[in-house]
């Protein structure tokens, strides 16, 4: 029970990171960071999806040989990872060579539910994946995210027998041995499940598909590429014989967006099965995020730069506004008013002005120094029991409006008992010692979302007397 692993979704690196790969990394850093807090041995994989039509179409596009394309692009992203503060333990490839045969090694182990067969039916080269008729009918033909006709193809691919798995898979999700957060994702799972499973291709010819892993054995098949990378989250851990695999799987927890929700609450939970291996015990499966209520877009010129949030604004002031006004469960909003509003008007207002005014406080009343031995006393009695259950659902949003009310309420409490005009110095030190025992207590709950104000809190209180700070520790910005 000492181990915990947490792994987000890789992203594709046939474009630039954006801000729902800063989101997706930040989630992961919160668990991450919470888990050493307790003490746990964490494992925290994050990492590139680097096969696929799509990055081979986009670097004969850009006229760059593929390994230096995805070599180039799977470098942004490790970089935004750095400057994000990211603190992932593994970050995967999927062009590595022990990637590449582990996944071999994983298709041999899975051959009684693989078999080979022609197909036809609509592909969309956007999503690599076939379509159902219903979909394309639907959809008028026309794929909505990547805005390209499907194209009708009849191949003669390797099939996984997905079927067989339907039964399975339900119990495992209604009993929520597998565990989808929140709960309208585990229902559309749950319908999709009683609709009726049925096998799925799982390789094309290389006439068809250029950039991937080889099916074993046959030279002239690819294996698909969401295939492959699904893997990804055992072959990290060095699957099969690794000490970190017989140690930390299965995964604690793994993190998605809703557009990839089916591939890991069926297929990979399948592909697991398959393998004879237990399944990863929560999904949790994050909202989308609009600006000023419509969809990022290029031609509309509103794509939000992470780096540049962070640039500007500060690391905290990013993950902050991100994990706390964007519904952990839902499709959230972002707005530069918005955003502005709330690192000024809570973060700074907040948090910032209470650690500078009970510094300043603590010096002008008590010289720097506090009494010893003084217990924790919150506003709120459930505070801490709260806390844990709210981040073991990834409640983000939820989990910082307890502390935030908590740090509201010792704001509140300096407000009423005003020890700046009290001149007993021992209801003075009484008043400043327990907003300071609070305070030192909330910054170990404030770490994972907002680390670098949280080592400022550690920094004040390391020693007695305490630290001065020769600014605010969080300043307003227009």
């Amino acid at each position: 029970m000492n181990q915990f692993y947490v792994a987000t979704a890789i992203p594709y690196v046939n474009a630039q990171p954006h801000l729902g790969h800063a989101l997706l990394f930040t989630y992961g850093d919160v668990l991450a960071r919470y888990q050493r807090q307790l003490g746990r041995n964490v494992v925290f994989s994050i990492g590139t999806d680097e096969h696929g039509g799509k990055v081979y179409d986009q670097a004969l596009n850009l006229n760059l040989d593929i390994r230096d394309f995805v070599d180039q692009n799977s470098r942004h992203f490790k970089i935004m990872a750095e400057k994000l503060q990211i603190s992932y333990s593994h970050f995967i490839r999927t062009t590595n060579p022990s990637h590449i045969q582990a996944v071999q090694s994983a298709w041999q182990k899975m051959s009684q539910y693989i078999y080979q067969d022609t197909y036809e039916g609509w592909y969309c080269q956007g999503c690599e994946d076939y379509k159902t008729p219903t979909t394309v009918k639907d959809n008028q033909g026309q794929c909505p995210d990547h805005k390209q006709a499907y194209k009708r193809l009849k191949e003669t691919n390797y099939f996984f027998k997905l079927s067989v798995f339907a039964d399975r898979l339900k119990i495992l999700i209604e009993k929520d041995q597998l565990k989808i957060v929140p709960q309208v994702a585990k229902n559309e799972i749950l319908s999709f499940l009683n609709s009726g499973l049925e096998d799925i291709s799982i390789s094309r010819p290389t006439s068809s598909l250029k950039w991937g892993i080889h099916v074993p054995g046959d030279d002239q098949q690819i294996i698909y590429v969401w295939f492959d990378a699904l893997l990804n989250y055992i072959t990290v851990l060095d699957y099969p014989d690794g000490s970190k695999f017989k140690s930390h799987w299965p995964a604690d927890v793994q993190i998605i967006g809703r557009d990839i929700l089916r591939f890991h609450a069926v297929i990979w939970p399948a592909m697991l099965l398959a393998l004879n291996l237990p399944v990863y015990k929560q999904l949790y499966v994050h909202g989308l995020v609009t600006v000023d209520g419509q969809k990022m877009s290029k031609t509309l010129g509103n794509v939000v730069d992470p780096l540049d949030l962070v640039n500007r604004y500060g690391l905290d002031a990013f993950r902050y506004f991100f994990l706390r006004h964007l519904p952990a469960y839902e499709n959230g909003d972002y707005s530069q008013g918005r955003f502005l509003a709330a690192y000024n008007n809570e973060l700074v207002d907040q948090l910032g002005n209470l650690i500078h005014r009970l510094q300043n406080l603590i010096w002008q009343k008590l010289d720097g120094k506090l009494p010893d031995n003084v217990q924790v006393d919150f506003f709120q009695p459930d505070l801490e029991s709260n806390y844990h259950q709210f981040i073991a659902k990834c409640r983000f949003d939820q989990a910082l409006n307890l502390i935030f009310k908590e740090i509201k309420e010792l704001n509140r409490y300096l407000e009423l008992t005003k020890p700046w005009s009290i001149d007993n110095q021992d209801q003075v030190a009484e008043i400043l010692n327990r907003v300071a025992v609070n305070l030192k207590d909330l910054q170990r709950f404030l770490n994972p979302f907002l680390p670098e104000t949280s080592q400022i809190i550690a920094e004040i209180f390391q020693s007695n007397p305490i630290k001065v700070l020769s600014q605010p520790p969080l300043t307003k910005i227009s």
